[in-house]
């Protein structure tokens, strides 16, 4: 994480009258998911949850893209069950700042939406998707498993079918069928995401913190009441299924949203 806008690192944050901007910043990967990437959107939303000058926060990704999802680049086989539970419980982490954390989330959702950046756009409290948006998921052809509680708030988003379809499957959508089904909250011009983000998060910055936490905290707790149980079992089949070798090499040869 820095504040540095100049930084290469993976992560950034920007703090402007209230209103965090954590940024991911791997422009040149498509802002694909690897392990400093992980840690470093953990480590942000961890400080702006705590940081008593944040209101809101702006989710988006540098470049042309939110997240490309899992980097198979830089992806590497984990040596155990352990080290396979820490890159689990990492992007869980993230998660668990996004949707039980105080501060309401903007997400700013443009380009690639994939896999786990797929899942961070749906926690997002209201997902802005710019209309060249697109998103899937592919962790079930690649042998893997799912994470970011969507196991739940997916099906409450689109009922369960819809649900199944997305995941077994892995058919794109793109930002008016996501708009339609109630993963997009608003869709825009592309050229305009950055600036409406902004916009309504200034919007939340403006309201009492404390009852704008409450309220999303009451709501949250009440509509999706098993967001822990289901990162429990999420991370659990995730941490079994990337023991697979095979798993691996799908992932290693993967290449539609991950380049």
């Amino acid at each position: 994480m820095t504040t540095d806008s100049a930084s290469s690192a993976p992560v950034l944050v920007a703090i402007d009258e209230g209103v965090a901007t954590v940024t991911l910043n791997r422009p040149e990967r498509l802002n694909a998911m690897n392990h400093e990437l992980v840690m470093a959107a953990g480590d942000a939303f961890a400080a702006v949850n705590a940081d008593p000058s944040v209101r809101a926060v702006v989710f988006r990704g540098a470049g042309r893209a939110f997240c490309a999802g899992d980097d198979r680049k830089d992806h590497r086989h984990p040596a155990d069950a352990a080290a396979a539970r820490v890159v689990a419980e990492a992007i869980q982490r993230v998660t668990r700042e996004i949707v039980l954390g105080p501060k309401l989330v903007v997400g700013a959702i443009q380009g690639w939406a994939v896999g786990g950046g797929f899942e961070w756009a749906i926690n997002c409290d209201f997902p802005i998707w710019g209309r060249g948006a697109r998103a899937f998921f592919p962790e079930v052809s690649l042998g893997l498993f799912v994470t970011g509680a969507v196991t739940t708030l997916l099906p409450d988003l689109v009922g369960l079918q819809k649900a199944k379809e997305l995941m077994l499957f892995g058919e794109q959508l793109d930002a008016a069928e996501a708009l339609e089904l109630g993963i997009a909250w608003r869709v825009v011009e592309d050229g305009a995401l950055d600036a409406e983000a902004a916009l309504v998060a200034r919007r939340l910055a403006e309201l009492p913190a404390h009852s704008a936490a409450d309220t999303k905290r009451a709501l949250n707790r009440a509509a999706f009441a098993d967001v822990e149980r289901a990162m429990e079992v999420e991370t659990e089949a995730l941490t079994r299924l990337m023991l697979d070798p095979a798993a691996t090499e799908r992932v290693s040869s993967f290449g539609a949203g991950s380049a």
